[in-house]
């Protein structure tokens, strides 16, 4: 097989049992194993876009294992096998490629959202802070390299927003709900509202790697967490604005350190003012929302259908299937709907990540 007579032609998707595949895939995690006889085997998960599926290669594993690094994207040649009710792929070839020897939009989630348009809308957003010292903050932020930064991020490891953008998409959805609310609760004291909805997932893009695939915690994401590095980013940041006030300083922190809303969630403090009380709800309901969305998306248009049962959030669901143009983004891995894919159908990794948080999905 030539990796130059092949093109990304088939998404996981669409697999069904007895194919024979002869595509592009990306892999995402590795393990060469044995059997019970001794006998070496390679465990793949490869992904693209729509989703991941497991990969099995049973012979010549310890050559085709040097040619499958994490990260990489593969040619295979294989086929779609039915394992305990689950799709896998038993692959007989593999050729390595070089990153650019394909389009990377194949194989990374992304945003469905165009960066350029969620960056005009960021920018109108801050223009419309009234307050000279958010809106000089808001400004030395989202600009030059920390910006580009910002914009390519995932909001989560897997749970909500966890495409290329999810962070930006996120964070723009939690800011317009900020701006209704302000509306609808005059009292709040609007531009430190939407300054703390706009900045309060900042530290994820320290606290993430996300240059490669699979998507995972940086050491200083481990050891700090996103709460504590966006506040000390910001921190540094104000420190370069002449009189920035300091009771304003601290209550826009405490609206990023209490955005998880309880201790037993990762927050330092509680929420201790209408502001922060309401971005740690409106931060928990567009989650969700991404979410149940994401669920929906493996659902029929205008169909209802039940979930398997969701761990992170402790229940069923009955979904109903979004018209395709209801979709916001592209899915990395459908949540328990239907019976396509491994990835497809288990929940439990993804989970892991939120036991600790009840069903929170931050």
């Amino acid at each position: 097989m030539s990796k130059d007579s092949i093109q990304k032609t088939i998404f996981i998707s669409d697999f069904s049992e007895g194919q024979q595949i002869h595509d592009l895939f990306l892999v995402s995690r590795k393990n060469l194993a044995e059997t019970k006889n001794g006998k070496p085997y390679l465990a793949l998960s490869l992904m693209d876009r729509t989703g991941e599926i497991e990969a099995r290669i049973w012979d010549n594993a310890t050559h085709f294992n040097a040619l499958a690094e994490i990260g990489q994207i593969i040619a295979i040649e294989g086929q779609v096998k039915a394992f305990r009710d689950q799709l896998q792929l038993s692959i007989s070839s593999i050729v390595p490629l070089q990153d650019d020897d394909g389009q990377m939009s194949h194989f990374i989630p992304a945003s469905k959202r165009s960066v350029k348009e969620m960056q005009q809308e960021l920018a109108g957003i801050i223009n419309n802070i009234s307050d000279q010292h958010l809106h000089q903050l808001l400004a030395d932020v989202f600009q030059g390299e920390l910006l580009k930064e910002f914009s390519k991020a995932p909001a989560a490891k897997k749970m909500h927003h966890a495409y290329l953008g999810g962070l930006l998409e996120h964070t723009l959805s939690v800011a317009g709900l900020a701006i209704k609310l302000s509306i609808h609760y005059p009292s709040l004291d609007h531009d430190l509202f939407i300054a703390g909805a706009l900045l309060h997932d900042l530290g994820k893009i320290r606290e993430f790697s996300f240059n490669t695939v699979p998507f995972d915690y940086t050491s200083q994401g481990r050891l700090v967490g996103h709460l504590v590095l966006g506040s000390e980013m910001i921190r540094q940041k104000a420190e370069n604005i002449p009189n920035f006030p300091a009771e304003r300083l601290d209550q826009l922190v405490h609206l990023i350190l209490s955005h998880h809303g309880r201790h037993e969630f990762g927050a330092p403090c509680l929420p201790m003012t209408a502001e922060a009380i309401l971005l740690h709800h409106i931060d928990d309901i567009d989650a969700k929302m991404n979410y149940i969305d994401r669920l929906s998306e493996d659902v029929d248009p205008g169909d209802y259908q039940w979930s398997d049962y969701q761990r992170p959030l402790e229940r069923f669901l009955l979904l109903k299937g979004q018209e395709p143009s209801q979709n916001d983004h592209v899915q990395p891995e459908s949540l328990q709907t239907g019976n396509k894919t491994s990835s497809q159908r288990n929940t439990s990794e993804a989970s892991d990540d939120l036991a600790s948080k009840q069903g929170k999905l931050f």
